[in-house]
């Protein structure tokens, strides 16, 4: 009777240990746009960002700033991080109501920079309209 008790039991928990893993496979993220663009950042992901991406948007590197449609923009940031690998983005500040922004300090292969970036709602979602990097 003992035996057949600790062997019910280790079924039992086996049971439970596998739907707990599968429950947890399937959750949701509850991660929203800003979130989702800073981890986009940390990677050098750019299809992460263009998720977000307004269907203009304006990008500023190194002093030199200029409107771009969504594809040109893609363009821009899979040059620049093809160039500058991501070390390390360190989110600094983060503010907003309406619209959010953040700023942060992204460290790269070529260098150092101070990144901005703003996410501003239209319609229910937010999009990505503004990305600077300014050398540190």
């Amino acid at each position: 009777m003992k035996k057949l008790l600790i062997v019910l039991g280790i079924l039992l928990g086996g049971v439970i240990s596998a739907f707990t893993l599968s429950a947890s496979s399937y959750e949701v993220s509850v991660a929203g746009p800003f979130e989702d663009v800073v981890g986009a950042i940390k990677q050098g992901d750019v299809n992460g960002l263009s998720r977000y991406m307004d269907s203009n948007v304006e990008i500023n590197m190194t002093g030199k700033s200029n409107s771009y449609s969504k594809a040109q923009a893609e363009i821009i940031l899979k040059d620049f991080f093809s160039k500058n690998s991501v070390k390390g983005f360190e989110l600094v500040h983060q503010g907003g109501d309406g619209s959010r922004f953040g700023i942060g300090n992204l460290t790269t292969s070529g260098g150092n920079y101070r990144l901005s970036f703003f996410l501003q709602k239209k319609g229910n979602t937010m999009v990505l309209n503004e990305l600077r990097f300014e050398n540190k």
